[in-house]
């Protein structure tokens, strides 16, 4: 549950008693008389201690104790920066607070109206996705969530609607992400879905593993028919949206890996750990797909995620092994931690086959994505320009940061096979990430399509607005796009 947002159009009173304050000032090199902000004393002897420019905070903010025994944190925001960084500076301002775990905070901000507006936008989206407790499976948890957030000097006529199923979303993503995996199993998985597409509203629709292998769903399949039970799945939501027009067609897809061992080449140690993460790319589509639902977008929304595992066993697929997928493309094994690939085949298929205007899929699928970007930014790939350049523009405006990589036709000669129609991959990853795009957009045909690999799930002490390792990117990055996508001829 997110804090209750209490808005105040009037000044924070620099005498309040409120426990935590985090105050948000524009960039600037003294402060104006006009502005009398809590603890304005105490953040000039501070600076002055620390030898730092009071613009210094735009960057680095600060905290201290007041005489009052309030604990005040002050950020400046700097509008000449990108959405990141100005996410960042707020968000550490906020975790400051955040490590005494107050019931409640109190968000002032300063500035002409237009400043106050996004200053408040910013602050409060970052409040609510850090002020959640995330689950832990701990005796005495060391975290509670935010109860009530009190925002001063600004009043918003929308509630901060989309900033709130921005936040809500994120959530959702992060939350199932890191759920243990002997907790969240396919079947488990497929539970929590149907729970949520009842409260929901959407329609819910489960293709078990007997249905998909009369199916033709070879691809899928392989990768499941290892794990005992057989309880994998692709599951499809539906989500009619609002009778407003514009109306686009939407389909999200989602890689659900509960948990990767490598299969027959398995993984070792130091890389299986963490690999109940494999599922985030179905649960940022989730995550999606909540936020657009909460916001009540004009879009008609698709949703597909390939959930299973990727275990060892006597059933397991296998190097050399030949599949045939559901679109009737045959399919050489040449490794089985490339999974994920195949789990996406048969779904895009089935995506692809409604002809919805655009399709996305999210998928922590190449170590070769993370080698060539870090952890700070995505990559994606399309098969049309003009969508790789709203999906640039899409993750600065969001403040979640996107790379887009070639996959140009001639990288196919990597993937020519003597015995099948394709190859799964190459032995080598030095540019897998590349194959991996060529090889999903075999199963998309002419629809215009942006193929995610989320090289930034995961960054230690958090990313832009989010500060735990697990960032729920992608959230926030896909509802700024397909607003635009959604007004756009």
């Amino acid at each position: 549950m997110l804090a209750t947002l209490i808005q105040n159009s009037s000044l924070l009173d620099p005498t309040t008693d409120a426990s935590h304050i985090l105050v948000i000032l524009p960039k600037l090199e003294k402060l104006p008389k006009k502005y009398t902000i809590p603890g304005e004393d105490t953040l000039k002897k501070l600076l002055e201690r620390r030898r730092l420019r009071l613009s210094k905070i735009s960057e680095t903010p600060v905290s201290a104790n007041l005489e009052n025994g309030a604990f005040c944190s002050w950020v400046m925001i700097d509008t000449n920066k990108q959405i990141f960084e100005q996410q960042t500076a707020v968000r550490k301002a906020i975790q400051q607070l955040l490590t005494e775990n107050p019931e409640e905070i109190h968000l002032a901000v300063y500035g002409n109206n237009n400043q106050k507006h996004h200053f408040s936008e910013v602050a409060v989206y970052t409040a609510w996705v850090n002020g959640a407790a995330l689950p832990v499976r701990k005796q005495k948890p060391e975290r509670s969530s935010l109860t009530h957030i009190h925002l001063y000097g600004h009043k918003d006529a929308g509630n901060f609607t989309l900033q709130r199923a921005l936040a809500e979303g994120n959530l959702l993503a992060r939350g199932l992400t890191i759920l243990p995996p002997n907790e969240l199993t396919p079947r488990t998985y497929c539970e929590q879905i149907k729970k949520l597409a009842k409260n929901e509203g959407w329609t819910y629709q489960e293709h078990a593993l007997s249905e998909l292998r009369q199916m033709g769903a070879g691809a899928f399949v392989a990768v499941a028919q290892g794990s005992d039970p057989e309880e994998a799945a692709i599951v499809h939501l539906h989500y009619t949206g609002s009778k407003e027009k514009p109306h686009k067609h939407i389909s999200l897809v989602g890689k659900g890996i509960c948990f990767d061992t490598g299969g027959h080449n398995l993984k070792p140690p130091r890389y299986m750990q963490g690999m109940h993460e494999d599922m985030n790319g179905s649960a940022v589509a989730l995550g999606i797909l909540l936020a657009a639902t909460r916001a009540d977008l004009s879009l008609e929304i698709d949703c597909w995620l390939a959930i299973a595992q990727n275990n060892i066993g006597p059933h397991a697929y296998k190097q050399n092994d030949v599949i045939t997928t559901l679109n009737g493309l045959t399919i050489e094994i040449v490794h089985t931690d490339a999974e994920g690939r195949l789990v996406l085949a048969d779904t895009l298929t089935l995506a692809e086959k409604q002809k919805p205007d655009i399709i996305i899929d999210f998928a922590t699928l190449t170590g070769s994505m993370h080698t060539a970007l870090g952890s700070r930014y995505c990559g994606i790939f399309s098969n049309q320009e003009n969508l790789a350049q709203k999906a640039i523009a899409a993750g600065k405006k969001s403040g979640e940061r996107i790379c887009v990589f070639p996959m140009d036709s001639d990288y196919d000669e990597s993937l020519e096979s003597k015995i099948a129609d394709i190859k799964q991959c190459e032995l080598g990853g030095e540019f897998d990430h590349i194959l991996a795009a060529r090889f999903l957009n075999r199963f998309v045909n002419d629809v215009p399509w942006i193929h995610m690999d989320l090289s930034a799930s995961s960054h230690k002490d958090g990313l832009g607005a989010v500060g735990s390792d697990v960032t729920g990117f992608g959230v926030s990055w896909a509802i700024e796009l397909l607003k635009e996508f959604n007004t756009s001829s």
